[in-house]
This record gives C-alpha cells, sequence and structure tokens, in this order.
C-alpha cells in the first residue's frame, strides 16, 4: 500500500484540496483556544498547500469548496446548521472536537444562583442553560439557538458526530471522552491531531527583551482570558504574600465582568494585570517569566501551556482534561479547586531548574505544520481521490 504521506503528496500536486473551515458565530469577538486553533491551522494547511478560507456563515454557499471543517463540538447551536448545509450540498465534514465536558467547573466552581442551578441540573441541562443565557446576553441569538432549544443540547450534539466524515480529537482521551457521552461516535473515523504552536516565535535565545519587560524577570505568569474556567481568582490567592512578581495577561471574558473585579480586588501589590497584549509582548512575557500557569477547571491541552514551555517556562498546569498526554512527567500538575495545591506546585516549579526535555518534546511533537499534515490526512480519509 502506498503511505499516506506519499499519497497526501500526491494529491496535492495533481488537485489542490479546498477546505471551507467552520465555527461559532462569535469566534472573534469572543477569542479563545478554538479561535487560534482554527487560524493556525489554517494558515498552516495553505503552507502544505491547501487552499481553504474562515467562514462562520450558517449556510454558505459550497460550490468552490471540496469539504467543510468545523471546529468545536461544544458550540452545536452554531456548527450544526453548518453540518447540514454541508451535508444538503454533498460535501463531506471534518469536525476538530475540541470536547470537555465542564461539569466539574459548574458543579464546583459556580457560586451564587448560577451555582444552584447548575448542581440541580443534569451537565447536558445546564449546557442548554448557558446556550440560552449567551444567546440572551451575549446576543448570539440566531437560528441555531432556536433548533438547540428545540432539539436539547447533547441531542444536537450527536446529530453533528452523525454527519462527520472524520472526527479529529486533540488527544486520545479526548476521543474517549466523546466515545463515552456519545457512543455512536466509536464508529467513526478518528485521527487525533494534536494542538500545536509557533516553532520560529518562541524557540529563540537571540530575540532582545525590551527592558520594560526584564522587571518581570523570574515571574510567574498566566495568559488566559480572565474567567472562571482559567481560575485566576485562586492563583492569585494561592499567591497572596508570597515574594513573587504574578503577571496575568489577558482580558476579561464578556461575561465575567464582576469575576474580574473581584481578581483585581483581591489581587496583592506583586500582581500586575496586563490585559490584551500583541502577539509580541506575549512572547516577551514568556521569555522573562521562570513558571507559567493554566490551574483551569478544564483544559484540553492550554495552547498558552504550549508556547510557554518552548519558550523555556516551567508549566504548572491543571489536572483535569488532556494535560496528561501531552505533557507527561514534564510540568507540575495542581488541583484547581486548592489553593494550597496551586501554590505547592508554582513554589515547586519556581524552585526547579528549566526542563530542557520539554521544550525538545514540543518541538518535536506539537507543531503546526504536523497538525496541518495530521489534518490533511483526515481530509483524505473522506475525499474521493480520482
Amino acid at each position: 500500500m502506498m503511505p499516506v504521506r506519499l499519497i497526501q503528496e500526491c494529491y496535492v500536486k495533481r488537485s489542490s484540496v479546498r477546505v471551507l473551515l467552520q465555527s461559532r458565530v462569535s469566534l472573534f469577538t469572543v477569542a479563545g483556544g478554538d479561535t487560534t486553533q482554527m487560524t493556525k491551522t489554517a494558515e498552516a494547511l495553505r503552507k502544505l498547500g491547501v487552499e481553504c478560507e474562515i467562514s462562520l456563515e450558517q449556510q454558505p454557499d459550497l460550490n468552490k469548496w471540496d469539504l467543510v471543517h468545523l471546529f468545536n463540538l461544544t458550540r452545536p447551536q452554531d456548527i450544526y446548521l453548518q453540518a447540514c448545509n454541508a451535508v444538503r450540498q454533498k460535501r463531506p465534514v471534518a469536525l476538530s472536537t475540541i470536547y470537555l465536558s465542564s461539569a466539574d467547573y459548574d458543579s464546583d466552581s459556580r457560586g451564587g444562583l448560577v451555582g444552584l442551578i447548575s448542581r440541580g441540573l443534569s451537565p447536558s441541562a445546564f449546557e442548554y442553560v448557558k446556550a440560552l443565557g449567551r444567546a440572551v446576553v451575549s446576543k448570539e441569538w440566531h437560528k441555531g439557538t432556536r433548533v438547540l432549544l428545540s432539539h436539547g443540547y447533547q441531542r444536537l450534539e450527536e446529530k453533528v458526530i452523525r454527519m462527520s466524515g472524520v472526527l479529529l480529537p486533540n488527544s486520545h482521551s479526548e476521543m474517549q471522552r466523546v466515545i463515552r457521552d456519545f457512543p455512536i461516535a466509536s464508529t467513526s473515523k478518528i485521527v487525533v491531531v494534536p494542538n500545536a504552536v509557533d516553532d520560529a516565535d518562541l524557540d529563540s535565545e537571540d530575540v532582545a527583551v525590551p527592558d520594560e519587560f526584564e522587571r518581570f524577570r523570574g515571574s510567574v505568569l498566566c495568559v488566559a482570558g480572565i474567567g472562571h474556567r482559567k481560575n485566576q481568582l485562586r492563583l492569585v490567592r494561592a499567591l497572596r504574600g508570597v515574594d513573587l512578581p504574578v503577571v496575568l495577561v489577558g482580558r476579561a471574558w464578556p461575561n465575567a465582568t464582576r469575576y474580574y473585579e473581584q481578581v483585581r480586588r483581591e489581587a496583592g501589590p506583586n500582581v500586575h494585570f496586563a490585559g490584551r497584549v500583541s502577539d509580541e509582548d506575549r512572547q516577551h512575557y514568556y521569555r522573562v517569566a521562570k513558571v507559567h500557569v493554566l490551574a483551569s477547571w478544564m483544559e484540553t491541552t492550554g495552547l498558552a501551556s504550549l508556547e510557554a514551555g518552548l519558550a523555556g517556562c516551567n508549566l504548572v498546569i491543571t489536572d483535569k482534561g488532556d494535560t496528561r498526554e501531552y505533557f507527561g512527567d514534564m510540568a507540575f500538575y495542581c488541583d484547581p479547586g486548592s489553593e494550597e495545591s496551586i501554590r505547592e506546585a508554582i513554589l515547586k516549579a519556581h524552585a526547579a531548574p528549566v526542563c530542557t526535555a520539554l521544550q525538545e518534546r514540543i518541538k518535536s511533537r506539537y507543531t503546526w505544520k504536523k497538525a496541518a499534515e495530521a489534518t490533511l490526512d483526515a481530509y483524505l480519509q473522506i475525499l474521493p481521490i480520482s
């Protein structure tokens, strides 16, 4: 049998694959890890000769495209209509699941009325409530929202899986989670496509760091949108009174204004709020930091962890999600529900030498080029080659 890599090269030379990448309507207004994954995947695919564009339309004309690639199963109200549109126009569908249950976060972290509601409902029922809340608060009301309200959250997710020709989870453990919650997925074609990082941007010791960043040399850094799931409140509480500079890069999520204000109130004088920064400045923060922390309630990987690890930071990361599959014993794990666990992991990571083996692991396994190659292999499994 001809190797997949050779098939891929021959196919691209003969006729460029044309792919429309689609996802939630708020992909760019409320940017997240799926935003980065989608845009970087598109950039890397183009370098392999794949013609692709990003569209958030629900029912675009697909005459120009060979296939549709959907992202983020946890937003079925958005991608269900896009999947239906692809099937109606006889285009195969690839699905990057980006699937992680928020049950622990919803039941353990949320307070007040929302917390009471979350603990009184099943995970899928609460996701239904959250989708309705986003429709009202963030003005994400559209035809897909009405479909979700009539069909139900989990049922709509299952319909998307059924319409997908191949599933592209970011890890084997993510795929196991999808199959656990949706047994029909066990019969699907599956290609694991790891999350990735721009190695050329961060793997360089020759880049000069501006003087303004030097005051954060040896800092504890957290690059993430500020909100309940990323758990910055417990982070600043954990490091209260600890003689280390703490830098929070990121702005408040739209539905987390009160949470953000509480983080600012409780942050000690050692905490610096950098807000949203340019890509170049973010890389400078990585280079001067000693430790990067994502004490999140859930992470499929944590793209910031990959970036920080490649830049030379030691990592403190949540033990909930798929992080161990990526980082093995080369990171320091914490329980996001325990300030003591977070503080202990950070102090150990700060005292430890830089893990150069982690940098090599990221460079060898988790680049966007490798992710794009795996993605193109997945496309070829559902595209007819004539």
